[in-house]
This record gives C-alpha cells, structure tokens and sequence, in this order.
C-alpha cells in the first residue's frame, strides 16, 4: 500500500511538473470524474505544492452523462449551456492551464440515439469553438492522463478480481511511474528521444507516404508544403512548455487536405461517444472519405464523420513503433488515449498546426497552406506487425520510413 500511494503522488507530481510545467501564480483548470476524485484531489495538491495561485475542479459523471443522453429533453443537446461556454472559452482566452482527467466506462452510451450524440457534437464544435481553437494551437498549456475506474477495467480484464490493481499498474509501466521518484528525469530522457527522431523526419521533407499491410491498407498520404513533424513536448506562443498527453509515444504531422487517396483498414476497435466500434475502414479520394465500413457501430462512426464540412477529411498523421512500451503490453485499453499510443494512427477531423507558422495563422490560413479544420479531431490506429511506410521526398526519392511496423531509423 506505501508503496502504491507513492507511485499515485509521482504521478500526480509528473501531470502538473512535466505534463504543464505548472509555476508560481499559474491558476489550474481540473476536470475530472467523480471517480476519480482522490487522484484528483492528489493533483489540487501537487499543483499548489508547485505554487499554483488557484485550483477550480470542474466534475464529470458516467451516469449522470447516460441520464441525461438517454432522458433529457432533446433541445438541450442543441446548444452548450452558457455558464460552460463562457467558462471554457473564457478560461483558454485568458491562457489559463488545463488538466483532464480522463476515466470512463467505454460503453457507457452504447444504447443513446445517435442523433442526440450527432446534435450534442455539433453544439460543442459551435459554442465552444474558440476554446477548441486556442488548444489546437496551444495557446494555452493542457494535458490529458487517465486513472481506472471500475467499469473501465471490467473491459480491459473482464475475468479478473484484481482488475482495478492490474490497470493501475499497466498505466503506472505506460508512464513511466515506479514509486522511485524518477518518472521526471525519464520523461526528460524520452522526451529527448522523441525530438531526435522528429528532426530525422524534419530533416527528409517527404512529399508523400505510402501505407501498406496485410489487413488491406493501401494509402497514399501527401503532406504538405512546410509541414513540420511534432512529438512529446510543446509550446505556448509565450514559450510555456507542456506534454499534452501523457502518456506519448507519438510523432505527428498534418496530412495535405486534399491528398489522401486509397484505402485504411484500422488495426484496433475504436470508443466513440461512449460506443464501441469494431472491424471498420475508409476509402479516400482527394482527401474525402467516400466509402465507409464497420462490423459494428457504423452510424456511430458514420455520424462522427459527419459534425461539420472538415470531420470526412484526415487532420493527422501520427507514427508509433509497434514494438514500443505500450504495445508491447499487450493490452486494449479501450481508451484512445494509450491505444493511439501503441499504434501509428490516423485522426480524421481538425489538423493540429504543424507547419511553418501555423501557430498565428487563421483557420482560412490554414486551409490555404492545406491543412483541414475541423471542431471533430478523432484518432484511429492502423498500426500492425506488417505495416510498411515508404516516404517520397520532392525529388522523387524513396526512403523505407517503416518496415515490419518499426521504424527504420
């Protein structure tokens, strides 16, 4: 027990040190689920340890969410109520840290009208646009982590007792917490790592991608002009630094709106919405998903594409080896946050700014440098044992990016 109490203060003490970099007089903005209020809890105390100037935690509930899915009036998923509106965007107009802690059931909207979730996705993109702005350009400094709750590791291991100790400790070895007190020189250490290999994949300028497996993947990805690859650490406008996700294994760019041709088999099941969705694909022509497929939740997944004009375009491309920390687990978290973090992934919706300058441009800025704009960002992995990724440069060279599903530099 001493020993697990110190790995839950490392890493509370990891999110507000490493993953927002909080500092004295810095306010933090906590949203959490019930559930997991003594992790939480935890965090209010690491970040006033750090000299926050004030802690506000905003909670969440799994059942009080399927309550209201599933018997609210259907106009209030129409708009964001005001007082959330002017809390989030007001909050990330003002540069204010953000900390989500993310722990549900996966199912746990597995029987609500998808037009109620279709209707409730398009208010989020429209009432609180600004705040999905600001943090897609990383105006402000935000992480997301995740602690079990009970109905999230039934899924994850439906036939053990000790399932709750068993996801404790697969997230503690997926972020690098050991109760020692290293987990902040090892993120620093990784972190290095990453930006190693992202000015590798700077450093060739590829025009293009092209995606192979034995699952049916054939795509071609063209990115664009001045594209930047990212990973791990980034930073506010101010130069603030932050890891918004903990934990990463990632390294990201945007894909060319336009130029996303073939087809995408994903290589995991995918929680949407509270549902789950399984053995599906996309084809691609011109950048547009034109056809779509699922075994199940296809109106799930049909409709996530379908938010706004952006949501049926890729907004980003993300490479993971599949012999890395968390896929060597071998482990479905049923949580997108640790499995894009196994796989390479693609998201379909918003791109993130990766390109030179992005981070002032406009969002008609943007698409004229090529790159989507969205309020929908959802990731999907595609990563196998046999992915091949073969990088064109503009002179028509090819380089072998990835070969067996690992990366071959």
């Amino acid at each position: 027990m001493e020993c697990f109490e110190k790995k839950l203060k490392e890493y509370a003490k990891l999110l507000i040190r490493v993953g927002l970099h909080i500092e004295k007089g810095m306010e933090l903005m906590v949203y959490a689920p019930v559930d997991t209020a003594d992790f939480a809890r935890m965090c209010v105390s690491a970040a006033y340890d750090a000299g926050a100037k004030e802690v506000t935690v905003i909670w969440s509930d799994d059942y009080v969410t399927r309550e209201r899915f599933l018997r609210a009036e259907s106009e209030v998923f129409e708009s964001v109520p005001a007082w959330r509106q002017e809390l989030m965007n007001g909050k990330a107009r003002a540069g204010v840290p953000h900390l989500f802690i993310e722990a549900a059931d996966p199912m746990n909207l597995k029987d609500a009208d998808p037009a109620r979730m279709l209707a409730n996705a398009k208010a989020r993109g429209r009432d609180l646009e600004e705040f999905q702005r600001l943090e897609t350009t990383s105006f402000f400094p935000w992480c997301i982590a995740s602690v079990p709750i009970k109905a999230w590791a039934d899924k994850v291991f439906p036939d053990k007792e000790n399932n709750i100790a068993l996801l404790w400790d697969a997230i503690f070895e997926a972020v690098r917490v050991t109760g020692d007190g290293t987990a902040v020189s090892a993120w620093e250490k990784h972190l290095a790592n990453l930006r190693a290999r992202t000015e590798k994949l700077n450093a060739y300028n590829f025009a293009s991608l092209h995606y192979k497996n034995s699952l049916g993947t054939d795509l071609v990805v063209q990115l664009p002009e001045n594209h930047i690859w990212m990973s791990g650490e980034e930073k506010t406008p101010s130069g603030h630094p932050f890891v918004a996700n903990i934990p990463t294994e990632e390294i990201f760019t945007a894909p060319l709106r336009t130029g996303v041709n073939g087809a995408v088999y994903a290589a995991m099941p995918l929680v949407e919405d509270g549902n789950l969705i399984r053995g599906f694909h996309f084809v691609f022509k011109d950048g547009k998903i034109i056809e779509m497929h699922a075994d199940e939740g296809e109106e799930v997944l049909r409709n996530s594409t379908m938010v706004d004009e952006g949501a049926s375009f890729l907004g980003e491309v993300a490479l993971i080896p599949y012999d890395s920390p968390i896929s060597n687990q071998k482990i479905l978290y049923y949580e997108t946050l640790f499995d894009e973090n196994a796989s390479c992934h693609l998201a379909y919706g918003a791109a993130y700014p990766c390109i030179a300058g992005g981070g002032d441009m406009s969002d008609d800025e943007l698409k004229a440098h090529g790159l989507n704009v969205s309020s929908q960002h959802t990731d999907f992995m595609i990563g196998t044992a046999d992915l091949s990724i073969v990088g064109t440069t503009h002179d028509g060279k090819e380089v072998e990016v990835f070969k067996d599903g690992n990366f071959c530099f």
